[in-house]
């Protein structure tokens, strides 16, 4: 697995977790690579430093660059509602931290807005797809909804002009 670091149109910096680079070219192309801030899906890979394993102390580390974020709306759509006023300032990366510290921050951040989304949403189970057609197309009450669906009915949903978001997928759900 290669961890990329990413930036979105709207300067956003994030990261990105894919099997090689051609994995990574795929998903941007058919557009499931998503901002977790702004939820732009023109993604670019940022600069990148290697990980190399050292005999440093953790706290001797080599800084995070600082990046400005740009306030944005959230992403609208089927799956997203729209936040209170006070919930829209964007995350601004902690300057000068250790990558570990920063990671640790960026996955609590995560962990909060998959919280967020799934609290304020109803939970359609494996007939995500459907629902999201029908709340679309003024079939079903237009509602925040979230579910699970394959990547292929995800790409099919986004052609037809459906506005979906992936949930940020956390560490824990892959042990």
């Amino acid at each position: 697995m290669i961890n990329y670091t990413l930036v979105c149109e709207g300067a956003h910096t994030f990261e990105g977790w894919f099997r090689n680079s051609d994995d990574f070219d795929a998903q941007c192309d058919r557009k499931l690579v998503v901002c977790p801030i702004c939820g732009g899906t023109k993604v670019k890979k940022g600069l990148m430093a290697p990980a190399v394993s050292t005999s440093r102390k953790r706290e001797t580390m080599s800084p995070v660059v600082e990046v400005e974020n740009k306030p944005s709306e959230p992403a609208t759509g089927t799956t997203v509602e729209k936040t209170a006023e006070k919930d829209k300032a964007p995350m601004q990366p902690s300057a000068l931290l250790p990558v570990d510290v920063r990671q640790k921050e960026i996955i609590e951040a995560l962990r909060v807005v998959r919280a967020r989304m799934i609290e304020n949403s109803e939970n359609v189970g494996s007939g995500f797809a459907e629902e999201a057609r029908k709340i679309h197309y003024g079939e079903a009450e237009e509602r925040s909804i979230h579910g699970e669906t394959t990547p292929k009915d995800a790409e099919d949903l986004l052609e037809e002009g459906i506005a979906v978001l992936a949930l940020p997928e956390l560490p824990e759900e892959k042990n």
